[in-house]
């Protein structure tokens, strides 16, 4: 198992029909995570079309990611958490200046993001709104939005099968609330 330490991310290459298994090493930690088309960057992830398409918002099992361009990027074959969330951006540092009121430099999943993908020569402003894996967002009857801790227990995992080519950037992510008030690391497996 490869490891992404605590507040970091990585980034690789998927081949089609490769399977990546993200672990919860530990329980109640938040991994964002993006995909891009391997052979033309401008097709990533789209939360959007994947609304779209899947006609839910809530996606596990079963459910695909779509791309900006209409065409299936990853399926979910197995979620033993079943909670994520596509609807937040990866934080930065004005969502901790918003949220935690913090001046100070602190590395963030937006950050961590960008960095793992500048070898792919995607820049920052092409990143989109991540697929949350473990992240527990709920709403309200008027919409309002709650982030709160997520249920994962240690050893809980979620499994992409690549539906084409794909460049893969993820963190262990780093904003203290979605991850119950601590940082830990998040495993992967590529079969």
């Amino acid at each position: 198992m490869q490891i992404i330490p605590p507040k970091s991310g990585t980034s690789f290459k998927l081949k089609k029909g490769q399977v990546l298994k993200v672990y919860d090493i530990e329980g109640s930690q938040v991994s964002d995570i993006l995909f891009f088309n391997s052979d033309d960057v401008k097709e990533k992830i789209s939360s959007g079309k994947t609304f779209d398409y899947e006609e839910t918002i809530l996606l596990t099992t079963g459910n695909f990611l779509y791309s900006n361009r209409s065409n299936k990027m990853v399926k979910i074959v197995e979620d033993t958490n079943g909670r994520n969330d596509f609807l937040l951006a990866p934080c930065d540092m004005k969502t901790f200046k918003h949220f935690y009121d913090m001046d100070e430099y602190h590395p963030s999943c937006f950050e961590n993001l960008f960095i793992n993908l500048k070898k792919f020569g995607i820049s920052e402003d092409e990143i989109p709104t991540a697929f949350n894996i473990f992240m527990n967002v709920t709403f309200d009857k008027s919409g309002k939005i709650n982030v709160l801790p997520p249920t994962t227990k240690a050893g809980d995992y979620i499994c992409f099968e690549a539906q084409m080519d794909v460049i893969v950037a993820m963190t262990s992510c780093s904003a203290k609330d979605s991850n119950g008030g601590s940082f830990k690391p998040i495993g992967f497996k590529i079969f």
